[in-house]
């Protein structure tokens, strides 16, 4: 039996095709371009099945089944029928500033973090961008008969059937995420009734068909991710280095609300929880260095001019914020930025002090977290780097774990498909088929006075205006 996950992302969509024993059989990737305007971000919102159906028209290898993991908050308002009465409202869109402040005056920060898992009400949550078109749009309002999030749309598509799955609800603040259900009271506020909403269902559910291929749910972006990367248990934590860095965390409960903390918990594929955290710079910063300052230089190349260059880069400290801060600290005003450069520091010193700065922030949220940490398994382009894995156990003194198969979100899906149509029993029936590819210890390096020099220029730099 062949399995397919398709990862629909921000700017492309990713396709792998595994057999029964999840070894890659092909793969494809599309990038597409969103539409922005200062806060709004948009999307034809057919383009999406558009791609993934020219994706599933051009197949090489037979599949049987598949699932879809997406990002949580594209929003995909349609008519009665499932045609779209606007623009896809992308999860990256912050337009509904106002309607967030709306919402956290009327329920606060406290009732929506301890029914939902939020402990933020920003204007990224579909619930602020429903609200909004409420407000702003309303001869739109009046035409919207369903409302999508972005798998939901495209497993209508596949099979017509309106179903969404609860990973992937849990980020629009009106899903319970104890009772697995819609949370009334947010609905009443925000104006929508249940029948505009699909119907919930589990991750690794069978849907329907398309062309003959069985259709099951997925799970949100980094579930999906989690679960072919392994991480389906305590005490192993994915880190993924990408534009971005996420680290993901299972847990059993939802830990209780703190007022200083912004760690979101979600609900997993399991029917238990994860935590979050997410920073805005990691690999952004290294290749905009590359591109700004090295041209023609490859990653690899960045790798051979930082690796000679000692621990601590000889006192030069980076702070990653090219695009504010996020977690611990959150400061959409914070900027990146060298200090302590003196004239024998080179360029490469600040290809390896990046590499630092973005393991020190994997530490600072690592201690944030305040997890009991027994191995990380590391994903996305910072992965392919041994220097910087490495570095990163160093920085950490943890483990670091990296993976024969880098498409641990197409792979989690395909999993997911396959529980779905009962070729494996469980997510967990199969983990022993996820292969590890390298294993980084500690070794000894002491980066202590390199990350106090991180956290000195933080609590300087980094302030809220």
């Amino acid at each position: 039996m062949n399995l397919m996950g398709i990862d629909v992302g921000t700017t492309s969509v990713k396709t792998a095709i595994f057999n029964e024993k999840l070894e890659m059989l092909s793969a494809s990737n599309i990038d597409y371009t969103l539409e922005t305007h200062e806060d709004i971000v948009e999307f034809e919102a057919t383009r999406y099945w558009d791609i993934v159906r020219e994706e599933l028209d051009r197949l090489a290898v037979p599949v049987d089944a598949l699932a879809i993991d997406t990002q949580c908050e594209t929003l995909i308002l349609t008519d009665e029928e499932g045609n779209p009465v606007r623009k896809a409202i992308v999860w990256l869109d912050n337009r509904a500033t106002q309607e967030a402040e709306a919402i956290e005056a009327r329920f606060g920060r406290k009732k929506v973090y301890e029914i939902t898992g939020q402990p933020e009400i920003t204007a990224t949550w579909p619930a602020c961008k429903l609200l909004w078109v409420k407000n702003n749009e309303p001869e739109i309002w009046a035409k919207t008969q369903k409302i999508f999030l972005l798998e939901d749309y495209l497993l209508y598509k596949l099979t017509g059937q309106f179903v969404t799955e609860k990973t992937l609800q849990s980020s629009t603040i009106y899903f319970d995420i104890h009772t697995s259900g819609w949370w009334q009271e947010m609905l009443d506020f925000i104006g929508v009734s249940t029948e505009m909403l699909p119907k919930l269902m589990d991750s690794g559910r069978l849907v329907g068909q398309y062309r003959g291929i069985k259709i099951v749910t997925g799970a949100m972006d980094q579930v999906s991710g989690a679960i072919g990367a392994g991480v389906v248990k305590k005490g192993i934590v994915s880190e993924m280095t990408g534009t971005t860095m996420v680290i993901f965390s299972p847990c059993e409960e939802v830990p209780p609300f703190l007022e200083d903390s912004i760690i979101p918990c979600h609900y997993n594929y399991d029917g238990k929880y994860c935590l979050l955290t997410w920073s805005a710079t990691a690999g952004m910063a290294l290749k905009w260095f590359k591109n700004a300052f090295c041209e023609g230089m490859s990653f690899d190349d960045l790798n051979v001019l930082a690796k000679d260059i000692p621990p601590g880069c000889d006192g030069l400290t980076f702070l990653p914020y090219l695009c504010g801060s996020t977690m611990p600290k959150y400061n959409p005003a914070a900027r990146g930025s060298f200090t302590g450069l003196t004239p024998e520091h080179t360029r490469a010193h600040f290809a390896r002090s990046i590499m630092e700065a973005i393991s020190c922030t994997l530490k600072e949220n690592l201690e944030y977290l305040n997890l009991d940490v027994t191995q990380i398994r590391a994903m996305g382009g910072g992965a392919n780097s041994s220097l910087w894995c490495q570095m990163k156990a160093d920085m950490t003194g943890k483990t670091m774990v990296t993976l024969e198969n880098n498409e641990t979100a197409c792979l989690g899906g395909a999993i997911l498909a396959g529980v779905g149509v009962g070729c494996f029993q469980s997510v967990e029936s199969v983990l022993d088929l996820i292969k590890v590819k390298n294993v980084y210890r500690p070794s000894g390096v002491d980066y202590s006075e390199t990350y106090r020099n991180y956290q000195n220029a933080d609590n300087i730099l980094n302030v809220r205006k």
